[in-house]
């Protein structure tokens, strides 16, 4: 495979001619494309010197507990109609990955289209992300007294620091670059709108949420994109601002967040489920995995990794398919190897093995997900690639009873 930076003066209509033909792209409307192109790392492969598949990424934090990890996001990986079934895209997207770690990522992550696809880079599945339809009458919850600030667009610089200000929980990650909280509205429809307040101490956005509008724009549905808030009284305030749109709109889909369980704020939730279902406005859960991450310094990020519990130390053998598919020349290899691990208040690994020690088997991806929380050493044994002896893995699920990671966010 033949690939290179992307070249602004004479890859641009090529990477819009790859988004329009992955459907990503509405007619003309190149504007949230231009702003990525702005803010990542962008690589093209070429056939026959034309850009045929596209993979760009973005700098930015992941929190593990109280610690802030660098962190890597894929943002976008497109491949052209005639480039599919090439592994263009998995040969592309090792290479942002490789290039990113060489610039201290050390955590990468990404959305995916479909489980399975990013495993063969070494990414695990995260847990498991909660949408719930809410009729905004049946909040309880006051509504909001003041009036909020309008927010648009132009508004993308003061969103962002807010919500990198409020991203202190387990899982939660953002981007370095405002230009990704641009591009987010940018990928949305002129009726989006954000609403918040100016609380902070030198008139700084405090609060915020933007809505996404969808189907009839006059009653809904809409999806709150994103809130950002840091005290309890600053969330009771925003859903107040959704309280307050009950007298036109009819279902706002929210995003469990904070490991908040928002049933609890629902007046009769389950009537209210039955009484709407199979309808426009039915009131229901929706849950789906669709973000995965995967390890890429082990060393590093065990560094991050202060746990309130016991030290328990053991063998692990990690196994990392990415480097199956890295450029012979790429300054990174992946993580696999044997480490003698210990996790506790200050964890950490080193190259070899210890006899005496017990061993664990296990992909980079299942570990991943093991070392964020996303599941139990136990139930990773039954469905991933995770494999030792039964006391470790009772060890180990003693010793990561974190909270549930939850990136805040889609990406």
């Amino acid at each position: 495979m033949e690939f290179r930076a992307y070249d602004k003066d004479r890859d641009k209509d090529a990477a819009q001619r790859i988004w329009y033909e992955c459907g990503w792209l509405r007619d003309d409307d190149t504007v949230a494309l231009d702003t990525f192109l702005q803010c990542t790392r962008s690589l093209v492969a070429l056939i026959d010197g034309e850009p045929e598949c596209l993979v760009q990424s973005a700098m930015g934090t992941i929190r593990h507990l109280k610690e802030n990890l660098r962190w890597g996001c894929v943002v976008a990986v497109t491949t052209s109609r005639i480039a599919r079934k090439q592994s263009f895209a998995l040969k592309l997207t090792a290479q942002a990955i490789a290039a990113d770690v060489a610039d201290g990522v050390i955590v990468a992550g990404l959305g995916m289209f479909e489980q399975g696809y990013y495993d063969q880079l070494g990414f695990g599945s995260g847990g498991y992300v909660r949408l719930f339809g809410i009729n905004p009458a049946k909040l309880k919850v006051e509504g909001a007294s003041r009036i909020p600030k309008r927010l648009t667009k132009d508004d993308y610089e003061a969103m962002h620091a807010n919500r990198v200000r409020c991203a202190v929980y387990h899982g939660s990650v953002t981007a370095d670059s405002p230009l990704v909280t641009r591009g987010a509205i940018e990928e949305g429809r002129k009726r989006d709108f954000g609403l918040g307040f100016a609380d902070g101490p030198d008139g700084e956005l405090s609060h915020h949420l933007w809505m996404y509008t969808r189907g009839k724009v006059e009653i809904g549905p809409y999806t709150v994109g994103w809130m950002a808030w840091e005290t309890r009284e600053q969330f009771l305030e925003l859903m107040g601002l959704i309280k307050n749109l009950s007298d036109q709109v009819h279902l706002v889909w929210v995003r469990e967040t904070h490991n908040l369980q928002l049933q609890d704020l629902m007046d009769r939730p389950l009537q209210h489920r039955t009484l709407t279902l199979n309808s426009d406005f039915d009131c229901r859960m929706r849950v789906c995995a669709f973000w995965q991450m995967r390890i890429c310094d082990l060393a590093k990020c065990l560094e991050k990794t202060h746990l309130p519990s016991a030290d328990v130390r053991f063998n692990l053998k990690l196994s990392d398919p990415i480097e199956d598919h890295l450029a012979n020349d790429a300054p990174w290899r992946g993580v696999a190897g044997e480490y003698v691990v210990t996790l506790g208040k200050a964890s950490g690994c080193e190259a070899g093995s210890d006899a005496s020690l017990p061993r664990l088997t296990a992909s980079v991806g299942a570990f991943t997900r093991l070392w964020l929380g996303v599941r139990p050493a136990s139930s990773l044994n039954i469905t991933d690639d995770l494999e030792g002896p039964r006391e470790l893995l009772e060890q180990l699920d003693e010793t990561l009873r974190l909270p549930e990671p939850e990136t805040g966010c889609d990406f």
